[in-house]
This record gives C-alpha cells, sequence and structure tokens, in this order.
C-alpha cells in the first residue's frame, strides 16, 4: 500500500512523458487478469463529461488516495487512466 502511495506521490511530481504508458491492446490484454485493477482517477466533472468509460474499470478519487487505498490487496497490478 505505501508502495502505491509513493507511486502516486512520484507519478505527480514528475511530467506527462516520464510516466509509464501502456497501450490500448496491452490493456485489453490485462483486463481479464484478475490481479490487475483498473483505477478511473479523472476528476468529477471529466468523469461525468467523459465519454469512453472502461468496462470493469473502479473510479477513486486521485486526492483521496489514503482513504481507498487500504481496500485492495497489495499483490495487485494498478492501471490507473484520466482523460
Amino acid at each position: 500500500m505505501t508502495l502505491l502511495s509513493l507511486a502516486l506521490a512520484w507519478a505527480s511530481s514528475v511530467g506527462a512523458e516520464d510516466i509509464p504508458k501502456i497501450t490500448k491492446e496491452e490493456l485489453k490484454a490485462m483486463m481479464d487478469n484478475p490481479k490487475v485493477v483498473i483505477v478511473d482517477v479523472r476528476t468529477n466533472p471529466e468523469w461525468n463529461t467523459g465519454k469512453v468509460k472502461i468496462k470493469g474499470a473502479v473510479r477513486e478519487d486521485p486526492t483521496k488516495v489514503q482513504s481507498w487505498i487500504e481496500k485492495y490487496s497489495p499483490d495487485k497490478t494498478f492501471v490507473f487512466y484520466c482523460s
């Protein structure tokens, strides 16, 4: 859990070009894996007006990581997406 918190803190402190990215194809290949959690971290306005939502993704507030991170197993692989 601490590792995820550190990863999110790191991601918010680096430029977008430094954040690891995956392709749509890579994500599709991961979607049936029970060890993968796809997390939608868009803001409320972005989520409400967004035309695309990934099936099976969970929506979490990126500003409140400490309030939701404990509900996930530490052995999961997390894929975060936003607009």
